[in-house]
């Protein structure tokens, strides 16, 4: 366990190092598990979630997205049982009065003094907030501690106008908040998250068809995003552990190096979300079958995905230490940089002028980092570092020959591109596409 926690605290410190991720509101000495996305881990952030969403939405006919509020109107959280149904089981210290969740305690004690505890109490998770100038108490409404709900509620007007049938599904991706009793872990469980959720409607006979299926589709999400499947592992969540709302729930699990924990979830949501809004709001929330004219709730199976626990997953599985560097095998796809340009000599002139011509070309297409600070073999390194796939190094024979050299990250091999096709090389590497950034040199 000391060893995997030393794996962490490298990982938090390579993140921090290569302006991957920063400790939030650091100059004011931080707030508690706070984190703040960097310039190499907004970008890394951004390809995971346009890959998700090129993934199960842009390329697919059955799948729409939406992009709703994060305030909502507060009888959505009464209908979908948030209000009454989402807590967690609260003790506090009796001598140091620290808080925790009644779950994480494996004895009956305080965990950072061993003092008594009290009994435990429930605690409701969602972060309350008011509209207005006043705050009396009426106007009381809640930051969304989940992305699903309002895919629930505009599902009408979705239908509507999407003019999709059975089976169908709904994606978002957005912010939820829940304010946990104890976050922690570096990014694995913080208060403010984002999340990429999927709701899938189907009829009710053909849920268990559609669970596999999405049971498979989230394993092979789970390898095109570079997770090291070998530390995956599939949990049949017990009935008495179900969400109020779930017949049937698998957590998808991960060998974090501080343990094994939840990195997403599928649940059969049954049709009690859909019955429950057309309850309380008194509108109709039912499908209609075309050729049957048959009115009824569509059940729904739920893959949901967290897009920080994704982000973290991605670096533990990439993180690597060989023996003379630190190496993020990130796939190409989701790498922050496509590749990285070099001049072999920054204090020659005819050397810089190509490399930066070849660069101005690529960033147009690609990201791409410009690096000309220190001597070549620390440029491999630090690339390697932030899991750039392929370093391009223009030399005098590139003057010559209009050729240039490309390394591989990963297997560190050398091999002649011409200039001409390096566009098409990294094209063929590179699955996403996105702009460029261009890293100062000191």
């Amino acid at each position: 366990m000391q060893e995997q926690n030393k794996q962490m605290e490298k990982i938090i410190s390579l993140c921090k190092q290569r302006g991957f991720i920063y400790p939030g509101s650091e100059i004011y000495g931080g707030l508690q598990n706070s984190w703040d996305y960097g310039p190499l881990g907004v970008e890394l952030k951004n390809n995971i979630k346009n890959l998700w969403w090129q993934r199960f939405v842009s390329s697919r006919d059955d799948i729409v997205g939406i992009d709703a509020a994060l305030i909502m109107n507060p009888k959505v959280w009464e209908a979908s049982g948030h209000i009454s149904e989402f807590n967690d089981p609260l003790v506090e210290c009796k001598k140091c009065h620290e808080r925790f969740r009644a779950d994480h305690l494996e004895k009956n004690k305080c965990l950072n003094c061993g003092g008594e505890i009290t009994e435990s109490k429930q605690f409701n998770m969602m972060f309350r907030t008011y509209l207005g100038p006043v705050d009396d108490g009426e106007n009381q409404v809640y930051l969304r501690p989940e992305t699903a709900q309002a895919i629930f509620v505009d599902f009408k007007n979705v239908l509507q106008t999407s003019r999709q049938t059975l089976p169908f599904g709904i994606a978002q991706m957005g912010k939820a908040f829940r304010n946990e009793i104890t976050p922690g872990n570096f990014i694995f469980r913080t208060r403010e998250f984002e999340q990429m959720e999927i709701e899938y409607f189907i009829k009710e006979e053909d849920w268990e068809k559609h669970f596999d299926k999405w049971a498979k589709e989230m394993h092979e999400w789970i390898q095109s995003v570079g997770i090291d499947k070998k530390k995956i592992h599939e949990l049949d969540v017990p009935k008495d552990e179900l969400a109020h709302y779930s017949k049937k729930t698998i957590d998808f699990e991960f060998d974090f190096p501080f343990g094994r924990d939840e990195l997403y979830g599928l649940a059969y949501r049954t049709d009690f979300d859909l019955k429950n809004h057309e309850k309380n709001s008194g509108e109709n929330t039912k499908y209609r079958d075309q050729e049957s004219g048959e009115e009824f709730w569509p059940h729904v199976i739920e893959p949901s995905l967290g897009v920080d626990r994704t982000v973290l997953a991605v670096l533990c599985s990439a993180y690597h230490e060989e023996d003379d560097r630190v190496v993020l095998k990130l796939k190409p796809e989701i790498a922050p940089y496509k590749a990285a340009v070099f001049p072999l000599m920054r204090n020659k002139p005819e050397l810089v002028e190509l490399a930066q011509k070849i660069y101005k070309d690529l960033r147009e297409k690609f990201v791409i980092a410009w690096d000309d600070r220190g001597n070549i073999g620390k440029r491999y390194y630090s690339q390697d570092q932030i899991g750039t796939p392929f370093c391009i190094t223009i030399d005098f024979d590139s003057l010559d020959d209009d050729t240039v050299t490309v390394r591989d990250r990963d297997s560190m091999k050398q091999e002649r591109i011409s200039i001409a096709e390096l566009e098409a090389y990294l094209r063929d590497k590179s699955q996403y596409l996105s702009t460029s950034i261009y890293v100062q040199t000191n």
